[in-house]
């Protein structure tokens, strides 16, 4: 575990070395101010700028998120601005100790860019997104997609079902030459009136197949029903109502 006093020191000694650098610094970036041709108290904006921008461009860089233009751009500045704060420092000491001449066009060029440059380095970080971008089947878009709108919406409606037949269809009576056919069906309250249109099948003398059974419901306007339902409600149902229609059918007949 890390000893009290060494937290101590991290965490109360950082902002006492930035202060101490600060003010160590900003002499030198006072002097150039001056050299370039600012009076006071103008001149005094030349440090405050620096450290500014050197601490926003940080703050900047460790926010925004990886790989951004942004993050990117706030890194270039803050080590710009790091670059700015040592030059200014070699410079003004240089010159105060007669090794350099500080009356140099050039030089004067430099120091004078350097507010406007901070101020729009700035207003671009500011400009900049702090979100992460959203990705798109087509690459990284910034534009949130809209929710849909109610009138955007289109109901969905089950589709209607064909009205049933009041009852079953009618039969042809039999020839007197031919055997007589099976018992002509009674009228049986069914549970599902599409019972009628399978009983109307035992008409044939044969117990019906569940290809026929399908067909006959899709003929009659019940459209598609599943064999399962077919074979395992519709035809069990005629069957016990009537069950003379399945023990000698039943054997001869393919479900």
């Amino acid at each position: 575990m890390t000893p009290w006093y060494a937290r101590t020191a991290t965490t109360a000694g950082r902002p006492v070395v930035l202060s101490i650098a600060l003010a160590m610094c900003a002499p030198g970036e006072y002097h150039l101010a001056r050299l370039a041709g600012w009076s006071d108290p103008w001149a005094l904006g030349m440090p405050a700028s620096l450290s500014a921008y050197a601490g926003i461009a940080s703050v900047v860089a460790a926010t925004r998120p990886k790989g951004s233009r942004a993050r990117i751009s706030a890194v270039v500045g803050a080590v710009v601005a790091i670059i700015l704060a040592l030059a200014a420092q070699v410079i003004a000491h240089e010159i105060d100790r007669g090794h350099m001449v500080g009356n140099q066009a050039w030089l004067i060029g430099i120091i004078s860019a350097v507010p406007p440059a901070v101020v729009g380095h700035l207003l671009h970080l500011a400009a900049t997104p702090t979100g992460m971008a959203t990705t798109s089947p087509n690459g990284p878009s910034r534009r949130p997609v809209p929710a849909p709108t109610s009138e955007q919406l289109t109901p969905v409606t089950a589709p209607a079902l064909p009205p049933m037949p009041a009852s079953p269809p009618a039969v042809p009576a039999p020839a007197p030459q031919q055997a007589a056919p099976a018992p002509q069906p009674t009228l049986i309250a069914y549970s599902d009136p599409r019972c009628t249109v399978i009983r109307a099948l035992y008409n044939n003398g044969t117990r019906p197949g569940t290809a026929a059974m399908r067909q006959a419901l899709i003929d009659a306007g019940y459209g598609q029903v599943s064999d399962g339902h077919i074979r395992g409600k519709l035809r069990p149902e005629v069957e016990r109502l009537e069950p003379h229609l399945a023990p000698p059918l039943a054997s001869v007949a393919t479900p």
